[in-house]
């Protein structure tokens, strides 16, 4: 623990002091902003080339901003007010954005049409364009590609007429390395691998590998197979959501709720660690005390979230008459964590200046809302108002987000309440577009 930061933050015993309550002192420095290094973690095994995640919120983040902040070195936390399938799909197209090996490539029959094909990449989401064709026995028996078919005029011709049956395939065990060169070899873009039976066990994509291999996008945050990482949040007893998203290759389960030091948190917290916790890491909140914190890691949590209240389009404080302003809640949690499990810091955060702040008094990460909300990337609708661009922007707990998702009711403890009887902790407004989430974020790297 910072001697300066503990004698500090102490004397302020009965006061709560959130981000405009402080500035940092300078300081000696023997570097400059640009050798700064700004990694991180976001939980016990996930690490982060920038401290940043975004919001599970349903207007901030779904799979087209948590692929922007992959790509810029954070992460992104997919909502849960879509249906459990819905949220899956959105963490697989994450998943399916960039590869090394492909372990479970997808396929079509070659007795399926054009048509279909097409229908089934348009609804998944796929960026990719070429697809290994395999028959009933998981056998490879072609390939076909956005050139097999650029030139058709009747998209209902079976794939077997159409696809590329003269191909180049490596044996099961081929490295990347490898694949990169007979990739370049043979001048192909896709490298099926195979068994000795010749059944479909794997596929290698060369924009990726060569991505990968040169090491063009050493930003990326990336998992051990090189796929771009990203976390889902999910609920108390929500162990279905949690089964289909540990499927689709889920990096963190983020148990998301208005309060997080609560009896149904804690016992998810162990359940899923002791069903999941070799193959993804969970975080769990939103919490504010010292108590809360050591409570959620005795349980197993690989990091905690820190935050009631402290959001633009929250207003627990007002309706609950609970919270604690930010920079102290962050100091609560670590205060008994230290380095050792990674602090969230969710909410709050209004400029860049903030994110210093939360990372001084012990936040490993700050996740951002608002910030994020009016970027290209966000889901929430594009508005176009007095001569401006705005974007819309709720609140979990706000009106039109209870009404419209079971989950957002069950994040404050209404799961079953009436709409006319719903008590909202947040509300619904627009924000100013900013542009693309890239731009936003390098500022406040």
């Amino acid at each position: 623990m910072n001697k300066h930061l503990e004698n500090f933050m102490d004397s302020f015993k009965h006061e709560g002091l959130t981000f405009d309550d402080i500035s940092l002192v300078t300081r000696y420095a023997d570097f400059l902003p640009a050798e700064a290094d700004v990694t991180s973690r976001l939980s016990r095994k996930i690490s982060l080339n920038i401290p940043f995640a975004s919001a599970a919120m349903d207007t901030v983040t779904e799979s087209r901003m948590a692929i922007a902040m992959a790509i810029l070195g954070g992460i992104g936390v997919i909502h849960k007010n879509l249906h459990p399938e819905k949220q899956a799909e959105e963490v697989r197209s994450v998943k399916n954005y960039l590869h090394g090996l492909i372990s479970d490539p997808v396929s079509f029959h070659p007795e399926q049409t054009v048509a279909e094909m097409l229908a089934e990449k348009e609804k998944r989401k796929y960026p990719f364009s070429g697809f290994p064709i395999t028959d009933n026995t998981g056998r490879l028996v072609g390939i076909i590609t956005a050139r097999d078919i650029k030139f058709l005029s009747d998209y209902n011709i079976r794939l077997k007429n159409v696809m590329s049956v003269n191909l180049i395939t490596a044996l099961k065990g081929t490295g990347l390395n490898e694949a990169f060169q007979l990739m370049v070899k043979n001048k192909v873009g896709k490298l099926p691998i195979v068994d000795e039976h010749g059944h479909l066990v794997g596929l290698y994509s060369f924009h990726d590998v060569k991505t990968i291999i040169e090491n063009m996008e050493p930003d990326y945050n990336r998992d051990k197979e090189h796929r771009l990482r990203v976390a889902a949040a999910i609920g108390p007893n929500d162990d279905q959501r949690a089964e289909l998203l540990i499927k689709a290759k889920v990096d963190a389960l983020v148990i998301d709720t208005a309060h997080g030091h609560s009896k149904a948190v804690i016992e998810m917290v162990k359940r899923l660690k002791k069903q999941y916790g070799e193959k993804t890491d969970i975080i769990a909140g939103n919490i504010a005390t010292t108590e809360a914190a050591k409570a959620l890691v005795d349980a197993g949590a690989d990091a905690v979230k820190v935050g009631i209240g402290p959001g633009s389009i929250c207003t627990t404080r007002v309706v609950a008459g609970v919270g604690i302003p930010q920079l102290t809640a962050i100091y609560n949690a670590y205060k008994v964590l230290g380095e050792e499990i990674p602090i969230i810091a969710d909410g709050g955060i209004r400029q860049s200046g903030d994110v210093g702040k939360a990372l001084a008094v012990g936040a490993s990460s700050v996740m951002m809302g608002s910030v994020l909300a009016g970027t290209k990337e966000s889901p929430g609708e594009k508005i176009w108002h007095q001569g401006r661009t705005y974007v819309v922007y709720r609140g979990m707990g706000s009106l039109e987000a209870m009404k419209s998702s079971l989950a957002s009711r069950e994040r404050y403890g209404q799961a079953e309440v009436d709409d006319d009887k719903l008590v909202p902790q947040g509300i619904e407004g627009m924000v100013l577009y900013r542009g693309e989430v890239n731009d936003v974020i390098n500022q406040f790297i």
